[in-house]
């Protein structure tokens, strides 16, 4: 019985972890992107946001991205959203998404952008 609750407890950090990497773009997915002139969105506070950020990035807290939907014009645009770790992110990847934006990558942290931007 023991052995089952460990097994269970391990498949489920496993499971967090997957999800955890599938969620996160493809680092030369976001390059691309970015060269290609996508939208980049930068989650955290704005007091995050000011102590340095992805040159270029639009700075909407994930918290108040809904009501700020307008600030994004067209649903086809390709959009890069980042934050500290990935998770805001996340939760805005799944927001925008579920507004009908159709391509929208998780780049994870502002440590996991492109570099010499």
């Amino acid at each position: 019985m023991k052995s089952f609750l460990v097994l269970g407890i391990v498949i489920g950090f496993l499971f967090i972890f997957v999800k955890k990497i599938q969620s996160k773009g493809d680092k030369d997915m976001v390059k691309q992107w970015i060269k290609e002139g996508a939208i980049v969105i930068d989650v955290r506070t704005k007091s995050e946001y000011a102590e340095g950020h992805f040159s270029g990035a639009k700075n909407i807290p994930v918290d108040v991205l809904p009501a700020n939907l307008n600030q994004l014009k067209d649903k086809q645009s390709k959009i890069v959203v980042y934050c500290r770790s990935g998770a805001r992110s996340e939760r805005a990847r799944q927001i925008l998404q579920a507004s009908g934006y159709s391509s929208v990558i998780n780049a994870g942290g502002l440590s996991d952008m492109p570099q010499g931007n």
